[in-house]
Order: C-alpha cells, then sequence, then structure tokens
C-alpha cells in the first residue's frame, strides 16, 4: 500500500505520540533492568504503621507510614490489617538506589 504525502500529514500526530511513548518506555526499562541487575548493599530493619491498602488478591498495594513520619509505598501479596505495626526492611543496592519491602 503506498503512501503518500497527504496520508502521512494526516497521521502524523499518532505516528509522533507512538515515538515518544516508545523513546519515554526504553530508558525505563533500561533503568529497571541496571536495578534488579545491581548487588544490594544492606537491609536495615525499620517500623512502620499501614494506613491503607489497594488491590485484592496478588500484589496488594499498601500505603506504609515509617518511624520518621515519611510515607512509602510496598507491595505484597499477603494480607495486612490496617492500623497494624509491621516490620518492613529498607533495601540499598550498589548503585543507590531504595525500596522497602515487607520483612518474611
Amino acid at each position: 500500500m503506498p503512501w503518500t504525502y497527504a496520508d502521512l500529514k494526516r497521521n502524523a500526530f499518532g505516528v509522533i505520540l507512538s515515538i515518544a511513548l516508545f523513546a519515554a518506555m526504553v530508558p525505563s526499562a533500561l533503568n529497571k533492568w541496571a536495578n534488579d541487575a545491581s548487588p544490594i548493599r544492606s537491609v536495615d530493619p525499620v517500623d512502620a504503621t499501614i494506613k491503607s491498602g489497594q488491590g485484592k488478591g496478588r500484589n496488594i498495594q499498601y500505603l506504609l507510614v515509617l518511624e520518621n513520619g515519611s510515607t512509602v509505598l510496598v507491595y505484597d501479596d499477603l494480607p495486612h490489617l490496617i492500623g497494624s505495626r509491621v516490620g518492613i526492611e529498607r533495601v540499598t543496592r550498589d548503585n543507590g538506589f531504595v525500596f522497602y519491602r515487607f520483612a518474611n
């Protein structure tokens, strides 16, 4: 199917939007791969309070308030009671990336 200049002009917005979305996803994926490949440098225990949870089944997202008053989002596939105190871990990778997870 041959394309004409008029067809290209008519579809230009969609083509540019698709290219921009793809270009934004590539660095994000590369960053995630780099963080997953970086070894864990330290794991520190932290106490937190569960303020809310969203989702059901697997991968429930919990909003936690840490000891210092800051909030973090943590995913878990187990149910936790809202308002309860829980132990979580602050994980730091060699590249400086920090994330939180429930202690096992």
